[in-house]
């Protein structure tokens, strides 16, 4: 029998598994449903286990799949990949943006573009949030 501490772990990891596969572009309730149990259950898990609800895994995942696609050398057209990742719209994508780095979108790629003119060459390793 599994103790306290690790109750639900397999649910945990096999939900946050399918999340990370997707990049986060799944809809929690259907998880919950799959795998026979409650949304309030599965985020009590998540929350007891990694410490943040599905719902925040799987919008942290959306995010750094969408900053990853951004090209900051060329044009962006910010509805398309607001749309793309899923965003409702442009005005949503914008506040998550702002969620999540405390910078606009704009600002973001302001940065980004300065961070690479003044580093020519340098390989971002995938780290897409350089420090201002």
């Amino acid at each position: 029998m599994p103790s306290c501490e690790t109750a639900g772990l397999g649910l945990v990891r096999h939900t946050s598994s399918v999340i990370a596969a997707t990049s986060g572009a799944v809809a929690i309730g259907d998880l919950s449903v799959a795998a026979g149990v409650s949304s309030a259950h599965l985020a009590q898990r998540f929350k007891e286990l990694i410490g943040v609800t599905p719902k925040r895994l799987a919008r942290s995942y959306r995010f750094a799949a969408t900053v990853f696609a951004i090209a900051p050398a060329g044009p962006i057209d910010w509805g398309d990949l607001a749309g793309g990742a899923g965003y409702f719209d442009q005005a949503h994508f914008g506040h998550a943006f702002r969620a999540f780095t405390g910078l606009t979108p704009t600002r973001y790629v302001e940065v980004r573009r300065r961070f690479l003119r003044e580093h020519p060459g340098h390989v971002w390793d995938n780290w897409p949030l350089p420090a201002d």
